[in-house]
C-alpha cells in the first residue's frame, strides 16, 4: 500500500505537466489499495492567490482525481517548520547566513569562486561577533559538513527498485528558512510528507537533484523514508519544458476546448499525450 501526494504551488492554474505527475501518483496509491493525498505549498505568499487553490481542487475533479481529506495547507504549518528548524538549530547543523543574492553572485564570480557550487560557505563558522549575531540574517542554512560527518552520504531507492547514493557534490549548504519564508523547499517538503505520512514521493525528474538533501534532512529529523518515483516531463513538442511563467496552456483551456478529463488522466497514463507535447527526461 502506497500513500502518495500530489503538491502544486497555488500560483497560476495547472497545465499538463501538473495532470501528468497527479494522475501517475493517484494510480500508484490507488492500485496499490492506499491513498492519494493533496498539499498546497502556498508559502510564496506574493506569488500564490486563494484563486488559483480553487482552481486546482477544479482541475483535478475535472480530471477525475480524488483526495484524502483534510488538504494540507502549508501556510498553516508554520509552527511545525519551526520546530523542525529549532532542532536543527540546537544540534549546530543550522547556521544563520547573513549573504544577499546578490553577495553569493559576486563571491561566485571572484577569482577564488567555485562557479559549480550554488553556496560558497561564506557564513559558515562565522565568528560570534555579538553585533553581528543582533542582526537578522537573510537565511538559515544545512551545515551539510558537519551534518555529513554525522550521518555519512545519504541513500534512497526508486520505486523501480534501483538504489543511489549521493555524492558529496549533490549537497551543499542548502537554505532552510529564509526572513521572508518560514520554510525552504526542501525542509517543508520532508516535514509535509511525513506528516502526511507520504510513502511513495511522485514529481518529476526535474526534482531528482532536490532528493539528496531531502534524504539528509529525514535523517537528520529522524523522518521516515519515502521511496522516489521520479517520472519524465512534460514538454512542448521542440522539447521546451512547460512553465507557468512561459504561459503553458492550462488544464482550464483543454477543459473549455472539449477535452475530456477523465479521459485525458488515463491517456496521459499510458504515454499517450495531446498533440504538441511529448514526455522527455528533464
Amino acid at each position: 500500500m502506497f500513500i502518495t501526494r500530489f503538491a502544486p504551488s497555488p500560483s497560476g492554474r495547472l497545465h499538463l505537466g501538473h495532470a501528468y505527475s497527479a494522475a501517475i501518483g493517484h494510480a500508484r496509491a490507488r492500485e496499490s489499495g492506499g491513498k492519494f493525498r493533496l498539499r498546497i505549498e502556498d508559502l510564496d505568499q506574493t506569488r500564490c492567490k486563494p484563486e488559483f487553490v480553487d482552481g486546482i481542487f477544479e482541475d483535478l475533479r475535472w480530471l477525475g482525481l480524488d483526495w484524502e481529506e483534510p488538504v494540507l495547507v502549508q501556510s498553516e504549518r508554520t509552527a511545525a517548520y519551526a520546530d523542525a528548524l529549532e532542532q536543527l538549530k540546537s544540534e549546530g547543523l543550522a547556521y544563520p547566513c547573513f549573504c544577499t543574492r546578490a553577495d553569493i553572485a559576486q563571491s561566485l564570480t571572484a577569482p577564488h569562486g567555485d562557479a559549480a557550487t550554488s553556496y560558497p560557505g561564506t557564513c559558515r563558522g562565522l565568528a560570534d561577533d555579538p553585533e553581528r549575531r543582533a542582526a537578522t540574517p537573510h537565511s538559515w542554512r544545512l551545515d551539510s559538513a558537519k551534518a555529513l560527518g554525522m550521518t555519512g552520504l545519504p541513500s534512497w531507492r526508486e520505486a523501480d527498485g534501483a538504489e543511489f547514493t549521493a555524492s558529496g557534490r549533490d549537497i551543499g549548504d542548502a537554505i532552510l528558512a529564509r526572513k521572508d519564508a518560514p520554510a525552504s523547499y526542501h525542509l517543508s517538503c520532508v516535514v509535509d510528507d511525513a506528516a502526511s505520512g507520504v510513502t511513495m514521493v511522485v514529481r518529476g525528474a526535474d526534482l531528482r537533484a532536490s532528493t539528496p538533501v531531502q534524504r539528509l534532512l529525514q535523517i537528520l529529523l529522524d523522518l521516515p523514508e519515502p521511496v522516489y518515483l521520479h517520472h519524465q516531463i512534460v514538454a512542448h513538442e521542440e522539447g521546451r519544458r512547460l512553465a507557468k511563467r512561459d504561459l503553458a496552456p492550462t488544464l482550464a483551456a483543454m477543459r473549455d476546448g472539449g477535452i475530456d478529463g477523465p479521459t485525458l488522466a488515463v491517456q496521459l497514463l499510458t504515454g499517450l499525450l495531446p498533440s504538441g507535447f511529448r514526455l522527455q527526461e528533464a
